[in-house]
């Protein structure tokens, strides 16, 4: 994982399991948290896939989670946070593009594809096998996270980029 995109991989990560969290117990939350870090280190790679890139996230700033939590009805004094600092490393387009992926496993195997393309590399991602080919414990552990339905008001904010990434990506290799 390129460490330069390790703020926004964790910050995206992070919002995902707030909004949608894990079922119940230690376990749930650990299968739980891979996904969402699988399906946020593809989205950040993709979103990011140079160098130059990251270096303008890292000066500009990814934007903050603002809109994401106005659209899943979190307000201020919800958030029951002390520090809340680290919503300000969420990138909107991120965290949409994650949420396509942890909905659709097909498209989650296109993007995976697609790093190759990247500057980053394809390993970038490790094994994102949890993403891709999830298991029914998967499903399981992380409900919410992975209900199309649920996912939608996120998802749909960006899915027409990404789907434009993707068709040029997988059209170049």
């Amino acid at each position: 994982m390129p460490s330069d995109l390790s703020p926004v991989i964790a910050a995206a990560m992070r919002w995902l399991l707030t909004a949608f969290p894990a079922a119940t117990g230690a376990l749930n939350y650990a299968l739980a948290e891979a996904q969402a870090r699988q399906a946020a280190t593809v989205a950040a790679t993709l979103r990011y896939p140079t160098s130059l890139d990251v270096g303008l996230l890292n000066i500009l700033g990814p934007g903050g989670s603002d809109r994401l939590d106005a659209l899943t009805g979190v307000v201020q004094q919800d958030r029951g946070e002390v520090d809340y600092s680290w919503r300000t490393w969420v990138d909107e387009t991120v965290v949409s593009w994650a949420a396509n992926l942890l909905a659709d496993p097909c498209l989650a195997a296109t993007a995976e594809a697609a790093l190759s393309a990247t500057e980053h590399g394809a390993v970038t991602a490790g094994d994102a096998r949890r993403l891709t080919i999830p298991s029914p414990r998967d499903y399981h552990a992380a409900p919410l996270l992975r209900h199309p339905d649920l996912l939608s008001p996120i998802a749909s904010l960006h899915r027409a980029a990404l789907l434009e990434l993707l068709a040029a990506e997988t059209a170049g290799t």
